[in-house]
Parts: structure tokens; sequence; C-alpha cells
């Protein structure tokens, strides 16, 4: 009786341990890298959803260079939806993935445009100490971190009226722009975007000090 319980105890443990690494081997991912218009967003944050049909499966968020990775997918094939806010939604379709391995996504198309229907917009004029336009100035537009650090997100002139437009996400977020030219002082000025909206700013150089 003794020895039919080791035998029986001995059997459940293979089948255990057997069952487990079935497991393990039969297990799957994806990974890749999502590219996104800096000028309007940053790649981190990008929501990744994998699901079969419309049914979600797993779901991550890509860190700060836009990378992710999911593990533990059945074998089989995929859908993969992109979504973030200021940005237009990204689907793959049709993804394999195969016991044990992990499937790169690298050559696929992961660029998320701006969906221009909910975006911020930065439009401000560039004047001189006499209120008349200028145009050629450099306008440049930083992110104003928490912590107080900027990171520059895009640069252009300003328009033979003066003008410039820069297109960000709608997310919160506090930015400096900053406008430069020759023979003037350096103007800059913070504007904190709440939401999907227009702000206008102005912003006047003054002549250098000689």
């Amino acid at each position: 009786m003794a020895i039919r319980k080791m035998i029986g105890g001995t059997l459940l443990s293979v089948l255990l341990l057997a069952d487990v690494g079935g497991q393990s081997r039969a297990g799957g991912g994806v990974k890749g890298r999502v590219r996104v218009d800096n000028s309007a967003s940053t790649p981190a944050g990008v929501t990744v959803i994998v699901r079969q049909g419309e049914q979600e499966v797993k779901q991550v968020e890509t860190n700060s260079k836009g990378e992710f990775e999911i593990k533990g997918l059945e074998p089989g094939r995929y859908g993969i939806t992109f979504r973030k806010p200021g940005l237009s939604v990204g689907r793959l379709e049709n993804i394999e993935v195969r016991s044990g391995k992990t499937s790169s996504l690298s050559g696929k198309n992961l660029f998320l445009p701006v969906d221009d229907g909910s975006i911020a917009f930065i439009r401000g004029s560039v004047f001189d100490a006499n209120g008349r336009v200028v145009p050629g100035a450099r306008v440049e537009i930083s992110l104003v971190r928490p912590d107080g650090t900027e990171k520059k997100l895009d640069g252009r002139l300003s328009t033979e009226s003066g003008l410039f437009v820069f297109r960000l996400s709608p997310e919160r977020a506090v930015y400096k722009v900053t406008v430069k030219a020759d023979g003037m002082e350096t103007a800059t000025k913070e504007v904190t975007i709440e939401g999907a909206a227009r702000t206008n700013v102005a912003l006047t150089l003054q002549p250098a000090a000689k």
C-alpha cells in the first residue's frame, strides 16, 4: 500500500512538473518600439493593447524610449492597438506569436502621427520694442519638467507676419517659448497647457545692451 502511494505521488509530481514545463515553453511574446511626432508628444506612456478579435488579452505602456515588451501570450495570431491622447490610434493585425519566442515588431510601421482634432496649439507673435512684427526670429519650445529641467522639443523661424505655431499633446504640461534675433535680447515665456485648445502668446524683443 505504501509502495503504491509512493509511486502515485511520484507520478503526480512528474505530471505536475511536465505541465509546468509545458506551460513555460508554450508562452510567447512580442516587443517593439513606438515612434511619435516629437513636436506633439513623447514616446513614453503609449498604451499597447494586445487583443484577439476585439477581446483585450494584455496591456502595457511604453517606457521613456517608446519600447515595450509583452510576455506570456499563448501561441496564435493577435492584433495590437496603440493609444495616447493627442496622437492618432495605431493598429497592427495578424501578428503571429510562436511558442517560446518573442516576436520583434521592428520591421512594422509603429509611427503614431498627430491627431489634429485632439491636440493643443501654442500660437504666437513676435514684436520689437516699437510694436512692429519681427520676421525670421528663431523660436524654440521646450518642455519644463517637474524638477525644473527643460527638454527642447522643436524650433522654427517666425513668418513674414511674425507668427509661429506649435502643435502639442493636450496633456497638462508647462512649456517655455524662447525667441532670439540678431541684435535683440532673448525673450521667454512659460505657457501651461491643460487640454486640446489654442493658446495665444506674444513676445516682445528688446534691443541688446551695447
